[in-house]
């Protein structure tokens, strides 16, 4: 597997993923109809034309999931333990249908675990910006991630 291991990951380290994806309608009317969201701002154009922003949001939970998704394959891809949190989570801009997505993370602090000495905790800051580099969402994740088999 491509994931890193726990030594592989340094304090300051900044991953800039190439993955990108285009959000589609699809992509985010799917996303809330199969998370049994029927929040009006999301797949209602007709409500959403009426906001402040005239046209449908992109569901902020899909937003986050693609953000961390995005960031698997270089970092966590096969070496993941579990996730243990998602904290800070915001949303400072919005995303809209037709915007480019983008994400880089930040490796924030490592730690051996004191109770399992094969595996540690890696914080991790994603951020995700639109093809405008505009930043739409941030959270912090703490991993665990196994240790270099000896």
């Amino acid at each position: 597997m491509p994931g890193l291991y726990l030594e592989d990951f340094e304090p300051g380290q900044i991953f800039r993923h190439t993955l990108r994806k285009t959000i589609t309608e699809s992509d985010n009317v799917l996303f809330s109809v199969m998370t049994l969201n029927p929040q009006p701002l999301h797949i209602d154009f007709d409500f959403a034309e009426k906001t402040e922003w005239g046209k449908p949001l992109v569901n902020s939970l899909f937003t986050l999931g693609l953000m961390i998704g995005i960031s698997v394959h270089d970092t966590t891809l096969g070496t993941l333990i579990a996730n243990l949190g998602m904290t800070e989570t915001v949303f400072p801009n919005p995303l809209f249908h037709g915007d480019t997505f983008r994400v880089e993370t930040e490796v924030k602090s490592v730690r051996v675990s004191r109770s399992k000495p094969d595996r540690g905790i890696v914080e991790f800051e994603h951020r995700g910006f639109n093809q405008h580099d505009i930043l739409v969402a941030r959270c912090l994740r703490q991993a665990m991630v196994v240790k270099r088999p000896s």
